[in-house]
C-alpha cells in the first residue's frame, strides 16, 4: 500500500536537483472558451515550483464538470491519479520514484514457519515493484536467496518474478 505520493523524476532548472514532490495543488487558467490545467510540484532541493501539464488549450465544454471541481478544490486523490496516468507522464517527460513510498502488509508473522506458503499479493495502488523484492521483504530471506529459490523451482508463480509488476499476482514458496 502507498504511504505517500511518489517523487517526480525531473531535472530542476534552478538547482539541478532531479526530484520533485507533488503538493496536491493545481493551477487552472481559462482563455475565453479554452482552458489549461497544471499540477504544481516542488523541487526537493530548492523548493522551486514547476508545472506538469494536465491539459492545455482544451475547450471548456469538453472538460467534465466533476474534473473541474476536483481541480478547483485541489483534490489529493486526483493528484495520485494524474501522477499514475501514462498520458500525463509521457506528455511531461517524467518518471516516478516509488522508493520509500509504499509498505508491505503481510498480515502478521504466523505464515512464515510453514513448509509451503501460498501467497496472494494485492496492490492497493499501481506501484511498480519487483515481486522478488516483495517476497524478500514479506517472507524474510535475502533477495539473493529469493533468486536462488526461484532458479531452483522452489518459488513458483504464473508471472515473471524478476521484472517490475504492478498488478495482483500469486506465488508459492516451498522451504
Amino acid at each position: 500500500m502507498p504511504t505517500r505520493l511518489p517523487l517526480v523524476v525531473r531535472r530542476c532548472h534552478t538547482c539541478a536537483a532531479d526530484r520533485f514532490r507533488a503538493n496536491s495543488k493545481f493551477r487552472v487558467n481559462a482563455h475565453h472558451k479554452l482552458i489549461d490545467a497544471w499540477l504544481l510540484v516542488l523541487c526537493t532541493g530548492c523548493g522551486e515550483t514547476a508545472k506538469l501539464t494536465v491539459f492545455e488549450r482544451m475547450n471548456v465544454r469538453s472538460v467534465r464538470p466533476a474534473l473541474l471541481d476536483r481541480l478547483h478544490v485541489n483534490d489529493p486523490g486526483l493528484t495520485a491519479e494524474l501522477l499514475q496516468d501514462p498520458v500525463v507522464r509521457r506528455r511531461n517527460r517524467i518518471a516516478l520514484d516509488w522508493d520509500d513510498a509504499w509498505r508491505l502488509d503481510t498480515g502478521g508473522p504466523g505464515h512464515l514457519d510453514r513448509e509451503v506458503i501460498d501467497v496472494s499479493v494485492r496492490f492497493a495502488a499501481r506501484i511498480p515493484v519487483r515481486p522478488t523484492r516483495l517476497v524478500a521483504e514479506g517472507c524474510g530471506p535475502s533477495r539473493a536467496e529469493v533468486e536462488r529459490l526461484r532458479t531452483e523451482g522452489r518459488l513458483v508463480s504464473a508471472v515473471r518474478l524478476n521484472a517490475g509488476l504492478s498488478d495482483d499476482f500469486t506465488f508459492t514458496l516451498k522451504r
